[in-house]
This record gives C-alpha cells, structure tokens and sequence, in this order.
C-alpha cells in the first residue's frame, strides 16, 4: 500500500507543499536557531547543512514503504514565506500507524499556525494514507509542543524518564497518540 497525496494542501491561512531548492534561506532562518534546535535531536543547522536538508527533503513526499517520509513546507498562503514545516512518518505498516512532527520559527509560534498545519497533515495520515493511529513525541519540557499535541485532541500515552542520554543529559519524553475513530468529524476534509 503506497500513498501518493496531492499538493499543496491549502488551509485557510496556510499551504503545506513539497520542498524547493528556494527554500535554503527560509530553513536557515529558523533550523539555524539555537533556540529551535534546543528540543531536537540535531543542533542548529549551518546555512550549508540546511541546503542538504532541504535537498533530502524534496523527495519525501509520499510513501511506498516503512519508514519513508511525507515532509511539507509550511508556508503562509498570503505571503508564501516558508515558516515551518511538517513531517509524517510511516512507522509501521501492518499496524497502520505514523508519526507527526513539526518544526516551527518562533516568530511564528502562537497564532495557531502549527495546530492548523498539524489538522491538515493528520487528515493526510487518516483520511488519505488510511492510518489507524498518529502519533507524536516529545521532550517533557517543550510544553509547547505537548500543548499542541492536547489542543490536537491527542491523548498522553507515555512519559519516559531518563530512558536516554541527549545532549549531555538525560531525556524525558512524552508520547501522544489519537486513533482514526477519535479524530473528531470536523477534521474531516
């Protein structure tokens, strides 16, 4: 079973499109922050480690097995910046499940960007990949991120502590998780 999504997938303020080479300085802008890169597994990017991200991102666009990766732009639909992106990850076929992840500039965070971009790629995940189960993880510490996570509907499944080191210290982790049938109706495209 491969999936082969259409795009962009527009919402009403934003549109999630595969990468551009055109996208180097909008990645740098953000993934070569410290402060972006402090809950992710890399530090920050050098403008030349973000053209080969987004080089390795212009493929993942659709899954034909385990393991591959849906990776979308987020840009704003009035402007076309590229402000973040997403990623949905194809875990494990026969149990149907995926993980969803994000990356956002902070200049943007709080406006209701992320969760807006994260519905659409979730209805990706449900409605077009037929997923049974999205999930998502994170450092116990980014309450933005599991915030997220809980305005998303996502429920906490597992708090990992000190389970691995990370960055000079140990990692404490949370697992969210939704199942197709608890996705509320309203997500439906």
């Amino acid at each position: 079973m491969g999936y082969y999504p259409h795009f962009p997938v527009s919402t009403q303020r934003l549109r999630l499109r595969p990468f551009t080479r055109g996208d180097v300085d909008a990645v740098f802008d953000y993934r070569g922050r410290a402060d972006v890169a402090l809950y992710l597994f890399d530090s920050a990017l050098s403008r030349d480690e973000c053209a080969q991200a987004v080089q390795q991102r212009i493929v993942h666009t659709n899954w034909a097995e385990e393991g591959d990766k849906i990776v979308l732009a987020v840009e704003l639909s009035d402007s076309s910046r590229v402000i973040g992106e997403m990623s949905l990850i194809w875990r494990d076929v026969d149990a149907r499940q995926a993980e969803i992840g994000w990356i956002f500039h902070p200049e943007y965070q709080g406006r209701g960007y992320a969760t807006e971009a994260a519905r659409a790629v979730i209805n990706l995940g449900f409605y077009g990949g037929d997923i049974h189960r999205i999930f998502a993880r994170c450092d116990a510490r980014n309450s933005p991120s599991w915030r997220l996570m809980e305005r998303l509907g996502m429920r906490r499944e597992a708090h990992f502590r000190e389970h691995a080191r990370y960055k000079g210290g140990w990692d404490e982790e949370f697992i969210y998780a939704v199942l197709q049938r608890e996705w509320q109706g309203d997500n439906q495209p």
